[in-house]
């Protein structure tokens, strides 16, 4: 027999029991068990849209400088008598202290001159009254000899008329009687120069009243006096030194006030001033409108000053806007005023605030009401939501504000919502939701936004 045929003859029948074997298998077996195909619901975290209360807040940063600052610049020159021995860098001196006293010589014989000035002009005055009284005395008897004069005159004139009296004689009485005339003419001249003589006496009296009062005032200028309570910053002065008018001796601020300016974002200071009832719905630009804004909103300001892990804090309060926004950050300053700033050291406990220290400040307005939800909840002005049958809805939202990680909404979410922090990805209209209840997420937000 051949070899093929042998091997045909030997797999064939193996082949056969083989079909026979997988034949009697599947038709042996049981059927899988079948699974009807169904919708698969994405996790999601939740939250239930609760009407909270935020205070829109303001949180910058500014240099502490004293709200007063008193400048010693000498109103008269002189030499230096007199410095107060506290007159040094660091110190404190209350009101009224005397700062420095100029050598009063040079001022005291002005006052002398001026006083003699008027004493002789007063006598000149006097010398006047009793001149115009001589003469007045003096033109009676000379108007009574020039009466004697006229009559002679006229019985000269006769008697020449009648031939009895010669030219000579007549004319010699002529004379007389015009001599008389003039001392009279004299007179009465010198008695209607009187009255200018007198006025310009008067004034020239006023002038040195004027010198007088001149010379007393650069004596009180002589000395330098506090206005208010002060800590002395710089000094440039000591006894014996000549200080030239319009020098300065020393600069001092006041430590009853303290001012801090906050440079405010455009943005943020946006969102104090529009987010209060009948509010204006543009930010006025003058300063002075600004200002009376502010003021409107009762703003609520906190000076903090933060040493390691302590955090000190101040009251202050809004008192005006700068000149103007700062064309580099284009931020606007808000002047901020904190009382009593030394004062509030009290024990020694706390540090006084003082000029330069860098500090926090923050203003909060009015708290608004509405949703409060996490920032990262709104998604291109969309918030997303589960309705009742756990299934994705898209509602369009705006918020009223946006301040840190949150944003409030007035009217556009329900309350009681339950609003999808993740949404599932792709993002599907009514896509199914296994909601996860996130409730302790907005406590935090506010929380951290109270603590900014």
């Amino acid at each position: 027999m051949r070899p093929g045929l042998k091997l045909l003859l030997i797999t064939l029948p193996l082949a056969l029991i083989g079909v026979a074997i997988l034949l009697y298998v599947i038709s042996t077996r049981t059927p899988p068990d079948r699974h009807d195909l169904s919708e698969r619901a994405n996790p999601v975290r939740v939250i239930t849209a609760e009407r909270r209360e935020v205070a829109p807040t303001l949180v910058g940063f500014g240099v502490v400088t004293p709200a007063r600052t008193y400048q010693a610049i000498a109103e008269v020159g002189g030499t230096v008598e007199y410095v107060n021995p506290a007159l040094r860098d660091g110190q404190i001196l209350p009101a009224g202290s005397v700062l420095l006293r100029l050598s009063p010589v040079d001022f005291n014989l002005a006052i002398a001159q001026a006083n003699a000035n008027i004493r002789a002009a007063e006598a000149r005055l006097t010398e006047l009254d009793v001149s115009e009284a001589n003469q007045r005395a003096a033109l009676t008897i000379e108007l009574e000899a020039l009466d004697l004069k006229t009559a002679e005159l006229e019985r000269a004139d006769t008697l020449f008329r009648a031939g009895t009296m010669t030219q000579t004689a007549r004319d010699a009485i002529r004379t007389a009687h015009l001599a008389q005339r003039q001392k009279v003419q004299g007179i009465e001249s010198t008695l209607a120069l009187l009255p200018t003589q007198r006025a310009a006496q008067t004034e020239q009296i006023a002038l040195y009243r004027s010198n007088l009062a001149t010379a007393e005032l650069n004596l009180k200028r002589s000395e330098m006096t506090l206005p208010f309570l002060a800590r002395v910053a710089t000094h440039s002065v000591e006894v014996g030194q000549f200080l030239n008018k319009g020098q300065s001796a020393a600069t001092l601020d006041g430590v009853d006030q303290a001012e801090v300016v906050v440079q405010a974002a455009m943005n943020d200071f946006r969102n104090l001033v529009l987010n209060r009832p009948n509010g204006p719905t543009t930010p006025p630009v003058d300063p002075v409108m600004l200002t009376e804004t502010l003021h409107a909103l009762g703003l609520k300001a906190t000076v903090r000053l933060r040493l390691g892990d302590e955090v000190l804090t101040w009251p202050a309060t809004v008192d005006r806007i700068s000149d103007g926004i700062d064309p580099k950050t284009g931020t606007i300053g808000v002047v901020v005023q904190i009382d009593d700033a030394y004062g509030q050291a009290g024990n020694g406990n706390r540090p006084p605030l003082t000029k330069g220290m860098f500090v926090d400040i923050v203003l909060r307005a009015q708290p608004l009401t509405g949703i409060v939800l996490p920032r990262d909840a709104l998604h291109d002005g969309q918030i997303f939501v589960a309705d009742d049958e756990s299934r994705l809805r898209i509602v369009p939202a705006e918020p009223k504000l946006v301040q840190g990680n949150i944003a409030l909404f007035s009217d556009t979410i329900a309350e009681g919502s339950q609003v999808v922090l993740n949404p599932p990805i792709p993002t599907i209209d009514g896509a199914l939701l296994d909601q996860y209840l996130d409730s302790e997420i907005v406590d935090r937000l506010l929380a951290q936004d109270a603590a900014r």
